[in-house]
């Protein structure tokens, strides 16, 4: 499996494989960039179909983490983590441990957090062997689990793209179609249909279906039919790659505003969405609230940083994310340039011209066999 040539490999400082004969654990760490401080990101669980898929998607999802932290004004980098399993049928705490062990053998290059398969208990048992962790804190109102300040920072965003767009000032009445109804999805799911929006839903768990219909009013949707919905917005909630050759031609929605990660499957989909005058708020903005609520948690653990502090402080920085969207749709419009090209440039301004890159101390720098690949 190279790595160097991989598509999807941007210069990243550091890519480790590990597996564990014991617990059948099989994992990939990517660290991306380390600039403007240490890379955090979460650990997902996927049964993905092939070595070669997980390590696109750890690639992908690393480098989004740099540009998105870079974008939050957070002194964090990018990284992530992904377990190669079905975390309904292969997960076991023994496995969690030595997950911990691996990211521990990074000496705090990479700091982790939960994610798509992976829970708050999930990464409490990884602290058990690492300290290099985060959203576990029980303090918070959701126990250190992120997701709801992501989903409020997609509504934030989805909003702003409303009023850029369409120049409403509410949602009363708005059509949004959701595809995606985990954590994220369905708490922005709330959101909307408190704030009046219309809403259809799909999802791979039936249960989750049926919950927002007889919650939230929403209207159940085929999940091949959710793209040619005739909406204001789609809302990709659920893994990446939605906006692709097949479904872009099928898109009715003009904007796209969503939580999952790399909506788009290749940069000319970006273009080609704004070729045709669709807004799309890039990903790595718009779900931005989960990592710098997880920033602030980890101040907490500095003595003089309060829970006031982080109350606060998360509330006016994911707020802020709709301020810095608003920025990004300007300067398309201005420059004619889609809108994800804007936001890159702005990330690799921020995170180029940094010159403190972060370096692990002697006492928690990794020895010789922890930096390369490892296999017990």
């Amino acid at each position: 499996m190279s790595v160097f040539s991989h598509r999807e490999f941007d210069n990243h400082q550091q890519v480790a494989f590990f597996k564990d004969k014991k617990t059948g654990l099989k994992a990939i760490i990517a660290v991306h960039n380390t600039n403007l401080g240490q890379a955090l990101g979460g650990c997902r669980m996927w049964p993905y179909a092939t070595d070669e898929e997980a390590l696109t998607d750890v690639l992908r999802l690393s480098r989004g983490m740099t540009y998105k932290s870079a974008l939050a004004n957070l002194k964090l980098g990018g990284g992530k983590a992904v377990i190669i399993g079905d975390p309904r049928s292969q997960k076991s705490d023994e496995l969690l441990y030595a997950m911990g062990d691996f990211i521990e053998g990074l000496g705090g290059r990479y700091i982790t957090a939960e994610d798509s398969g992976t829970s708050v208990p999930d990464i409490l048992k990884m602290s058990q062997r690492t300290s290099y962790i985060s959203g576990v804190d029980k303090a918070s109102d959701h126990g250190g689990d992120p997701s709801p300040s992501t989903a409020y920072g997609v509504f934030v965003s989805l909003r702003e793209a409303v009023t850029y767009k369409l120049g409403r000032a509410n949602l009363q009445g708005l059509r949004v179609a959701i595809q995606g109804l985990g954590n994220v999805g369905y708490r922005l799911a709330e959101y909307l249909h408190e704030a009046g929006a219309e809403l259809f839903v799909t999802d791979i768990v039936q249960a989750n279906v049926d919950r927002a219909v007889g919650e939230l009013n929403a209207t159940a949707v085929a999940g091949d039919k959710i793209f040619a919905l005739d909406v204001d917005v789609f809302a990709p909630c659920a893994l990446g790659a939605a906006i692709n050759d097949q479904t872009i031609d099928q898109l009715r929605a003009t904007i796209v505003a969503g939580a999952a990660n790399n909506q788009l499957a290749t940069t000319d989909h970006g273009q080609l969405l704004h070729n045709r005058g669709v807004l799309y708020a890039p990903d790595y903005v718009v779900n931005a609230g989960g990592i710098i609520d997880v920033y602030y948690q980890r101040k907490m653990l500095s003595a003089d940083y309060s829970a006031e502090n982080y109350a606060s402080d998360l509330s006016t920085k994911v707020e802020g994310i709709g301020t810095t969207l608003k920025e990004i749709f300007a300067r398309s419009e201005a420059e004619n340039l889609p809108t994800f090209v804007i936001a890159d440039r702005v990330a690799e301004e921020r995170f180029n011209s940094a010159t403190n890159c972060w370096q692990p101390t002697r006492s928690n720098a990794p020895t010789a066999t922890q930096s390369y690949s490892k296999s017990v």
